[in-house]
């Protein structure tokens, strides 16, 4: 290893603890110096495979040729005159894009803003100017942002919400299904029964429906564990927000844009939602989101009332457009399925020879392990997966965990993966579940 390298980067580590708060977390301490496809290479020339995406925002990989050349191209024209200031092409056209994207059969409209957490606000502030009720519902585990209304959707106390309150009033957690966890002995059937019957009894015994604004549900719930609904418990939900006039709001931030085998994850459900948020994996790695949806609902609010300094930025607009090309010219739905198939196969493997894997699951290639100390129990092993994240993040892997307990390992390898990367990658993770 290059000395010089080595102590570059250990000056870099020494300014973060001075100069950048704890608060930010480093699942991986070394420094990026260059990054392609699903392969890093950090400053002492040691290579990393991706297993985690910048956590479901590198769908297309890193640096994909085709978003850095229409950075580029972008970046000699203009970087930003501020949208409410004057208009530029690339926001309407990737407007008019996702518009024809997401499912439903009635008038669309898109608007753009920076980040996931400032989407959900603003599916929220439309939501509330068009129905004219306070109150929002989300979903026990489930995982919006670290605003300060989000924190209030967001379940997990520590590392998101603790110390950080008061957070906004009516904000309330509904039940979701997690099939892995269900009671011993009750089958699949009766559970998901139930589930929707506490669904609706909640809305007796915690908030009436005709205070209720919107239902924001992650179709797969992401750092809640990557927990999958049954197609039966979405459609009682999307049901339940029809007869009582809520609007149902999809939350595609993690699960958008390929990652599970279908442009977004909604579609596995056979249900069409009022209004989506996206990100993440929108933009490559550009700070970009945005609300898709109703006209009557995104068109509700006057002039002046949504938007932001920064929101739908130019560059990050054209990094957008290259990134729906890429997704249809490259094949990435089916590569995602693919790959979620061969992760999948291969944690079975796993799971022959440790009898600490627990649940596996994936919808296309948003893939999961749970991590338990026994099967008969499925007690979360949080101490057992910070060991096989630590080996990997020590060895050449990047991986994440996820779950209320921190008791998943979960798997966002960006789609463009090469069979060679996604090998290498597998052997690291082996020695780490070994």
């Amino acid at each position: 290893m290059n000395t010089a390298f080595k102590t570059h980067t250990s000056e870099l580590q020494d300014k973060r603890k001075k100069y950048v708060p704890k608060g930010v977390s480093n699942g991986n301490l070394n420094i990026v110096q260059y990054a392609k496809g699903a392969t890093i290479v950090d400053a002492d020339n040691n290579t990393w495979i991706d297993f985690a995406g910048a956590i479901g925002t590198l769908n297309v990989g890193h640096s994909h040729p085709k978003v850095t050349e229409a950075v580029k191209n972008q970046v000699d024209k203009f970087l930003h005159p501020g949208f409410n200031v004057m208009m530029y092409e690339g926001y309407i056209t990737l407007a008019e894009r996702l518009c024809a994207l997401i499912p439903g059969d009635f008038d669309k409209q898109a608007i753009f803003f920076n980040s996931g957490a400032e989407a959900v606000e603003n599916a929220i502030k439309v939501s509330r100017r068009f129905t004219g009720r306070p109150a929002v519902v989300s979903f026990v585990r489930g995982y919006h942002g670290r605003t300060n209304l989000t924190m209030g959707m967001t379940s997990k106390v520590k590392p998101y919400k603790f110390g950080f309150g008061p957070f906004s009033p009516e904000i309330y957690q509904a039940p979701f299904p997690y099939l892995y966890q269900r009671p011993a002995g009750m089958t699949e059937e009766v559970y998901i029964d139930q589930v929707i019957q506490d669904f609706k009894d909640f809305f007796l015994t915690t908030v009436a429906p005709e205070m209720v604004a919107c239902v924001v549900m992650e179709p797969v719930q992401g750092e809640g564990g990557f927990i999958i609904p049954p197609k039966k418990f979405v459609q009682a939900v999307r049901d339940f927000c029809l007869e009582h006039g809520i609007v149902f709001v999809a939350d595609e931030i993690q699960t958008g844009f390929g990652r599970t085998g279908k442009f977004f994850a909604i579609e596995h459900f056979d249900v069409v939602p009022d209004l989506m948020t996206v990100s993440k994996s929108l933009a490559a790695g550009l700070p970009l989101s945005g609300v898709v949806g109703r006209t009557e609902i995104l068109n509700i609010a006057e002039p002046g009332e949504l938007g932001g300094t920064y929101a739908g930025n130019p560059v990050a607009c054209a990094a957008a457009l290259a990134v729906i090309d890429i997704i249809q010219e490259e094949d990435l739905l089916e590569k995602a399925e693919t790959l979620g198939s061969r992760m999948e196969t291969e944690l079975r493997k796993f799971a022959e020879r440790h009898k600490f894997v627990g649940d596996i699951r994936r919808l296309g290639a948003m893939v999961a392990c749970e991590i338990v100390e026994d099967r008969a129990s499925r007690k979360p092993d949080k101490a057992k997966t910070a060991e096989i994240l630590k080996y990997a993040n020590e060895n050449g892997l990047l991986l994440l965990s996820a779950g209320i307990k921190s008791n998943v390992v979960r798997f966002l390898a960006p789609l463009v993966i090469t069979d060679e990367e996604l090998e290498k990658g597998l052997s690291i993770l082996d020695k780490a579940f070994s």
